[in-house]
């Protein structure tokens, strides 16, 4: 991940009910579409493994 502009899944269409992410001084951000105040940053790695666990359904 390489963009500083924020960007959401293309499975939300023109929802606002989303999560957005974006790439910013060597770490990954994250935020809620409709709430864009309240940012979580984490490093890479870790957002890396997040998103292994969310894809094998450890968070269902």
């Amino acid at each position: 991940m390489s963009s500083t502009e924020w960007q959401k899944s293309s499975f939300s269409e023109a929802n606002n009910n989303c999560v957005e992410v974006r790439a910013l001084d060597g770490a990954v951000e994250l935020r809620e579409s409709d709430d864009g105040e309240v940012i979580v940053r984490t490093t890479p790695a870790k957002f890396a493994v997040f998103l292994q666990g969310a894809k094998a359904g450890e968070f269902d």
